[in-house]
């Protein structure tokens, strides 16, 4: 597990920084598969220093509830009329039963102490109908990330730390949530240069680098640093999320 309030909380707005276009393709992603009435009320699990919280609740017509362990996370997160934050964590979500139409997981799961006591909370805050947009990697179908080829362990560090898809699907059915039976994918904008992409990860704000040896991590950013300096502006693939949506069912 990762404690956020130790280093990360430091770096993470500048390293995480959302551009306004990854922000509208994020909207628009979860708008297409969320509930036709407005407005809704939104659970933001995982909600970090708040970089899609008041996105969605003008997305969604709000009240939108960011609940987040850490606090120094919290601290960071901006003001708006119609997000609550709140301290918690996903095993034991400070919301009332069936109290929320939207639930947005992005990057968090795999934090989790307990993924399926998780998924039940979720699904005990969900109204009957109610949709979980799951932004996640599979450990079994990790995608190619350009920055993996400096830090050679880094793959296999995020592999362990993800669940396999079916093992999200397996986990979700327990907790009584319904899942697609395949992941969809979203392209949405990140650093599209190589000189761009290092100055992002130079800062250490993906969880990956709390695992990883100090020695491979000197290496890794100085072989990146010289790629960077050597062609700053080559064009980097765009590398599609995953996303898994689930559902609470109507009855």
């Amino acid at each position: 597990m990762v404690d956020y309030d130790e280093r990360l909380h430091q770096v993470y707005a500048e390293g995480r920084a959302l551009p306004a276009d990854s922000l509208g393709t994020w909207m628009r992603a979860v708008t297409d598969l969320a509930p036709i009435e407005r407005p809704l009320t939104v659970l933001d699990l995982g909600c970090g220093i708040g970089r899609f919280t008041p996105a969605l609740a003008e997305t969604f017509g709000g009240p939108v509830y960011g609940v987040e362990p850490s606090t120094r996370m919290l601290q960071q997160a901006p003001e708006h009329p119609a997000v609550t934050y709140l301290e918690g964590s996903a095993e034991s979500i400070p919301l009332a039963d069936e109290s929320c139409d939207l639930a947005w997981l992005f990057l968090t799961i795999h934090h989790w102490a307990d993924p399926l006591q998780g998924l039940r909370e979720v699904r005990r805050v969900l109204r009957p109908g109610g949709v979980v947009f799951l932004r996640t990697q599979f450990g079994d179908r990790m995608p190619d990330i350009y920055w993996y080829r400096y830090f050679p362990s880094a793959r296999q560090v995020d592999a362990s730390m993800y669940l396999p898809l079916d093992e999200v699907r397996a986990l979700a059915a327990q907790a009584g949530l319904v899942a697609e039976e395949q992941p969809r994918w979203v392209e949405a904008s990140e650093p599209r240069t190589l000189r761009a992409a290092y100055e992002r990860v130079k800062l250490r704000a993906f969880s990956t680098f709390e695992h990883l040896a100090e020695d491979e991590l000197d290496r890794g950013f100085a072989e990146f640093e010289r790629d960077a300096a050597a062609d700053p502006e080559r064009e980097l693939p765009v590398v599609p999320a995953g996303v898994l949506l689930l559902r609470r069912p109507s009855s």
